[in-house]
């Protein structure tokens, strides 16, 4: 019996990430949107990055400024690609008919995260190719710890929408503007273009708690003084792991009383 309900979830879980794929393949304008941003961001600080290098080679060294802010959109890619798939069925109403349906809620975060992690890296190659011809910049020379960096950036993105939709799913549409304001909230504690040393006490206290801070300062270390920190990476996956249950648990919650109250049809409206 076991085994039959795991074959009837992975079912589900797939069907859902192929209707989700068939949606994302008939649209060329989508596509183009999801690899525009990112190349844009990388032409813009990459032109930033070559203005500054005579002056301070610190920032600019190895590529780090271009890399960074590559890895950035990694996080914001994989939060925007969950968190907006789960608008479409909002702004559609079809989240009543999705959980007519035989699905369960932990079924749609993972068809949800499968799309994520298939547009963000939609958005994030062409990005990173194009810094090579363009800058000489190859995050790619960076081996095994590019997919450690990137892997926790991805988590920390599905770890925020998780929150997010958990607060849509309660109380609607008039909270989506949160998809947009939540990366930028953790950004400035995350020490993207500047070290940790570099926040007043208070900040540093708060940033010690986000996973972001560990995987900007392990890449840092990497890229400038050509140290492998596992220590930071490891202490980034595990506020990644605590942060993605929690937010699950938020939504699950916020899925029941949804569901008690009759939120799930109204929503959209």
């Amino acid at each position: 019996m076991s085994a039959k309900l795991k074959h009837s979830s992975s079912s589900r879980i797939f069907a859902l990430f192929t209707r989700y794929f068939f949606l994302l393949r008939s649209s060329w304008p989508r596509i183009i949107e999801i690899a525009y941003w990112p190349t844009m961001q990388m032409v813009v600080w990459g032109f930033v990055s070559k203005h500054f290098a005579p002056s301070s080679p610190e920032l600019t060294a190895g590529g780090v400024l271009i890399s960074v802010v590559l890895i950035w959109d990694t996080l914001f890619r994989s939060h925007i690609s969950y968190t907006l798939s789960f608008l479409e069925e909002m702004w559609s109403r079809n989240l009543g008919n999705l959980f007519v349906s035989p699905l369960r809620p932990w079924e749609l975060m993972l068809g949800l995260a499968c799309i994520s992690l298939i547009r963000t890296l939609i958005g994030m190659i062409p990005a990173a190719l194009l810094a090579i011809p363009f800058f000489g910049v190859s995050v790619f020379d960076m081996g095994l710890p590019l997919f450690a960096f990137f892997f926790n950036l991805v988590l920390t993105g599905w770890a925020m929408s998780q929150f997010v939709t958990a607060i849509l799913i309660r109380y609607g549409l008039g909270a989506e503007s949160l998809t947009w304001v939540l990366p930028f909230l953790i950004a400035p504690f995350s020490c993207i273009y500047y070290p940790l040393s570099t926040l007043p006490g208070w900040m540093q206290e708060i940033a010690a708690f986000i996973p972001t801070t560990y995987v900007f300062e392990g890449m840092r270390a990497l890229l400038i003084e050509g140290v492998w920190r596992q220590d930071l990476l490891l202490k980034s996956l595990s506020f990644n792991v605590i942060y993605l249950g929690l937010g699950m648990s938020a939504f699950l919650f916020a899925f029941r009383v949804a569901r008690k109250h009759g939120l799930l049809l109204q929503a959209g409206e």
